[in-house]
């Protein structure tokens, strides 16, 4: 930070450009500074010039971020594949790795065609599934700062989340299947349903830190966390990652009844990617909770990024454990609750919020 000139060199100064404004005015020669003025100028220029390249230099983000926030989000993304597969099944030995045999088996395994199939909508789904999840984490901070701190980082983070409907929508369509098109209109049924909560108790935390700026609501709960004051926004918000995702109870895009819906005609390479961009999308909303209501990389003793992690981790487990221990929500039902429940909530919310606030 570059600090202000103050005491007798803020006199001196005032008192020689005075006297050169004075000069110029009157037509004298004005005679150029010597002596120790000149090197207590040279020295507080420097000064200020180090300060000012330092600060920028420090605050910049590192080359390796990004190399970093991918190394994390596929840590995050295989945590939360193995302790799927550590509750899907009866507690054996092994069962941690079952992600990795599963990886392995669907890289072997021939693609599946169906008829007349637009195999580009398909492959740009699938893709692009995962493309907006890790776009979407660019805004959230690793421990101090994000890759990208952008001035509307939460609506950036909303943006992309709203990109993985259409990404779901491509993979039913394109597929030239039933039940992959019936799991694609329930993904927007249900879209449509969590989206306004979602956005609301985004909304939420970003009026009560005055800013858009996800680094800007870390800031703001350096007293007190949004979650104890904003318990309505952050529930809500849980909910409606948990339908980002298409996971537990919020699974039947993916639902057996319908044969795994968006990718029953998924094999191979294909299912996998599409595997991987889900579970890295449950990644991304759980860390998405930590700036955005548990107070960021704020805590005792520890460093930000540890307690960023362990904040994530304990965000992600609870959202992969309500995945096996919560039934299944019909669409119908969910969008009657989200309008009559969820919606008439989080408003009630925003309002007091914005009372104590403004």
């Amino acid at each position: 930070m570059v600090e202000p000139v103050s005491g007798p060199l803020r006199d001196t100064l005032n008192d020689t450009l005075n006297d050169t404004v004075n000069n110029v005015v009157n037509g004298a020669t004005v005679e150029p500074v010597r002596g120790p003025l000149r090197d207590t100028l040279n020295g507080t220029v420097n000064g200020t010039l180090n300060g000012t390249v330092s600060g920028a230099v420090n605050g910049a983000v590192s080359p390796w971020a990004p190399v970093a926030l991918l190394a994390v989000l596929a840590a995050l993304a295989l945590a939360a594949a193995a302790l799927d597969a550590v509750l899907v099944t009866v507690p054996r030995p092994g069962a941690v790795g079952d992600p990795f045999r599963e990886a392995a088996r669907l890289l072997v395994q021939q693609r599946r065609r169906t008829l007349l199939a637009d195999t580009l909508l398909v492959r740009t789904g699938v893709c692009g599934l995962l493309v907006v999840a890790v776009l979407a984490s660019v805004v959230l901070p690793l421990g101090e700062r994000p890759v990208a701190d952008l001035p509307v980082g939460v609506v950036w983070f909303n943006a992309m989340e709203v990109c993985a409907w259409g990404a779901l929508w491509l993979t039913g369509w394109g597929a030239n299947s039933v039940y992959p098109l019936i799991g694609g209109y329930r993904f927007v049924a249900q879209g449509i349903a969590y989206e306004l909560p979602h956005m609301f108790a985004l909304i939420t935390a970003a009026l009560g830190a005055g800013s858009l700026r996800v680094g800007d609501v870390v800031e703001a709960q350096r007293g007190l966390w949004f979650a104890v004051w904003m318990p309505v926004a952050f529930a809500v918000y849980l909910v409606s990652a948990l339908a980002m995702a298409f996971w537990g109870p919020m699974g039947a895009p993916v639902g057996s009844d319908i044969a795994g819906g968006v990718k029953a005609e998924l094999a191979g390479p294909d299912r996998l990617v599409f595997q991987v961009g889900r579970h890295t999308l449950l990644a991304v909303a759980a860390a998405a909770a930590v700036p955005l209501f548990l107070g960021g990389g704020a805590g005792p003793l520890l460093p930000p990024w540890v307690w960023t992690a362990l904040k994530t981790v304990a965000v992600l487990v609870l959202l992969v454990w309500s995945g096996h221990r919560l039934p299944t929500v019909r669409m119908d039902r969910f969008m009657w609750l989200s309008w009559t429940v969820l919606i008439p909530a989080t408003l009630l919310q925003l309002l007091v919020v914005a009372v104590v606030v403004l």
